[in-house]
C-alpha cells in the first residue's frame, strides 16, 4: 500500500485534471456532442457538466460540516453562460475554496458513511480527485487523446477505490479469496474478501491470484474503463474475474 498525498497535494490533482485535461478535451473538441464510449449514455458535453455538478454539491457538502444528510444545492448562477468550460472552471474553483477553508480535518456528510473511509474534507478532496482523473480519462477517450492517470493519481486511487467503493458494497457474494495488485511503480495492494466484505491487509500473505500492471491501468480496470497497456494475470482466473465484476458501479 501507499501513502495518500498530502492535503495540498490532493487540491493540487483536482486542479489538474479538472483543468488540463477535462476542460483541455473540450478546448479541443470540435463536436462537444460527440459519444463518451466508456459512459456511452453521456455526450462530452454531458460528461463536463456532470463533472461541474459534483464538484459544486461537494462544495456545499464541505461548507455545511457535519451532517446526517447532504445539503440542497441551488442552481448555479451561471448555468445560462453559453461557455461550457467556464462553468466548469467556476465550480472546481468553488470545490477548492470549500475544502481549502475548511482543511483535512472537518466532518461532513458523504455517501461513504458505512466504510472504515472517515467523513471528512480531507476524504472528500482525495475521493475528488479520482473522480477529476477518471472522467478526465473519459473525455480524452472521447476525443482520441487518451493518456494514462498520471501515477500519483492512480497509486492514491487504487486505495481509494477500495476504501470507498468495496467498503459500502457489502458482503462479498463468493467464495473467499485473497488478490494481489501489482503496480510497476512500486505499490502493491492484497485484498481479502470475505462473507464481511473486501478489505486492504497488511503484510506478505500468498494470494490466489495476481494482477500486474502499471497503476494508471490498474486503477482503470477498477473502474471498468479500457487500458492503454497491458495487464499481467497470475493465479485464480475465476477469482480476479469476480473481483473486478464487483461491486456494482452504478
Amino acid at each position: 500500500m501507499t501513502q495518500a498525498p498530502a492535503f495540498e497535494d490532493l487540491l493540487a490533482l483536482v486542479q489538474d485534471r479538472s483543468a488540463a485535461t477535462l476542460r483541455g478535451s473540450v478546448a479541443g473538441a470540435p463536436d462537444l456532442d460527440v459519444r463518451v464510449p466508456s459512459c456511452p449514455d453521456w455526450s462530452l458535453r454531458d460528461l463536463v457538466e456532470h463533472v461541474a455538478e459534483v464538484h459544486r454539491f461537494w462544495a456545499a457538502v464541505v461548507a455545511a460540516g457535519p451532517s446526517e444528510k447532504p445539503p440542497v444545492v441551488a442552481p448555479a448562477v451561471d448555468t445560462l453562460s453559453a461557455d461550457l468550460s467556464a462553468r466548469s472552471a467556476s465550480a472546481t474553483q468553488e470545490l477548492i475554496a470549500a475544502l481549502r477553508a475548511a482543511g483535512p480535518s472537518v466532518g461532513c456528510w458523504t455517501w461513504w458513511g458505512g466504510s472504515d473511509v472517515p467523513a471528512t474534507s480531507g476524504a472528500v478532496a482525495r475521493h475528488q480527485v479520482q473522480e477529476a482523473s477518471i472522467h478526465a480519462f473519459d473525455a480524452q477517450l472521447a476525443t482520441g487523446t487518451a493518456q494514462p492517470v498520471p501515477a500519483v493519481a492512480a497509486l492514491d486511487g487504487i486505495a481509494e477505490f477500495v476504501g470507498v467503493s468495496h467498503g459500502t458494497a457489502g458482503r462479498w457474494p463468493h467464495e473467499p479469496t485473497r488478490i494481489g495488485l501489482h503496480a510497476a511503480e512500486g505499490g502493491s495492494w492484497l485484498l481479502d474478501s470475505t462473507e464481511s466484505g473486501s478489505h486492504l491487509v497488511d503484510g506478505r500473505h500468498e494470494a490466489d491470484a495476481d494482477v500486474h500492471g502499471s497503476a494508471s491501468d490498474l486503477l482503470l480496470t477498477l473502474h471498468r474503463r479500457p487500458t492503454l497497456g497491458s495487464l499481467r494475470y497470475e493465479g485464480d482466473r475465476a477469482a480476479l474475474e469476480n473481483l473486478l465484476n464487483w461491486p456494482d458501479l452504478d
